[in-house]
């Protein structure tokens, strides 16, 4: 098949609107000025969770003035072209019955949110869920303190610094010259749910030899030329989704049984088909995976995803 040169459809967990304004992140001085300022927005972080309020058409953040954010680690994501500083707060979120908005996690919010408030809530997800696994240094075992607005930790007992870390995984479509597609599913998945082959890169690997090594491992297909098509943040916790394209060489399916329950090629038609009549579930659209699927297929799929 011919490889396109772009994905199908936007990246909704890549998308953003503002300045990260990492020069600020220890500017105590211009710190202290923005929590003050009524024009600075906060929105609340707790458990990957947030507060939306729903419209007809999409959804936006819960912001309000610093004054009325309650106490919490604060994380400085950025500054928009007005000049707007940008705050996330890790705290408790309201009780619903209180009309605060609805509390929703990332992969409802992202399909709803704006190129703004997604970005905004995919940068806080991702900040909020390192510090709940770094409050403690690895070198000497001591508790950590939060410096640099969220973006570093420092451990005053060595002195060593910590710094947000994410994992680079692959995620790859392989195709095969008979016009076929690979999906797959995990043992933890139920039947008919299915998607494309993924893994994390290993120390010392490129991510090309990561494509090859993973399919080779899950299903014991061989694959050649990964392409890379694109790339999105995934903050569940930490990792950073690469997205590739690769021609199967071998077609034989041998799965590893620990990682892979069920793995099948099907056609375009195949793949339509059994959408429509629900035997097949696809990921849902928040997902790099689905751009990848719908990119090969060459239209949008109209199913409900996972």
């Amino acid at each position: 098949m011919e490889i396109p040169e772009g994905l199908l459809g936007p990246l909704l967990l890549s998308r953003s609107a503002i300045d990260r304004s990492a020069a600020l992140r220890g500017d105590e001085e211009w710190l202290r000025k923005a929590w003050e300022a009524e024009k600075t927005r906060v929105f609340l972080i707790h458990d990957g969770r947030t507060l939306v309020r729903r419209f007809t058409d999409g959804a936006a953040l819960v912001l309000t003035s610093p004054a009325e954010a309650p106490e919490g680690t604060r994380y400085l994501l950025g500054v928009d072209e007005d000049g707007v500083p940008y705050f996330a707060v890790n705290a408790p979120l309201p009780e619903p019955l209180q009309g605060a908005g609805d509390a929703v996690g990332l992969r409802e919010a992202a399909v709803l949110l704006d190129d703004r408030d997604a970005g905004l809530l995919v940068y806080a997800v991702a900040l909020e869920a390192w510090h709940a696994s770094h409050a403690y240094c690895p070198r000497c075992g001591g508790p950590t303190d939060v410096t640099a607005s969220g973006h570093t930790r420092v451990c005053p007992r060595d002195g060593s610094q910590h710094f947000p870390r994410v994992d680079p995984a692959v995620i790859m479509l392989v195709h095969d010259d008979e016009g076929r597609i690979l999906l797959a599913r995990g043992p933890e998945w139920p039947p008919g749910r299915m998607s494309v082959l993924a893994g994390f890169v290993e120390p010392g690997e490129s991510l090309e030899h990561a494509v090859v090594r993973e399919v080779l491992e899950e299903v014991g297909v061989a694959v050649a030329t990964p392409r890379y098509l694109g790339s999105q943040p995934w903050p569940f916790p930490r990792s950073l989704m690469l997205g590739f394209f690769a021609r199967a060489v071998t077609t034989d399916l041998r799965p590893d049984l620990e990682e892979i329950a069920e793995a099948r090629w099907l056609s375009r038609e195949e793949l339509e088909a059994q959408v429509r009549s629900g035997d097949l579930v696809l990921p849902g659209q928040v997902s790099i995976a689905r751009r990848l699927i719908e990119t090969w297929y060459g239209a949008p799929i109209p199913d409900t995803g996972w």
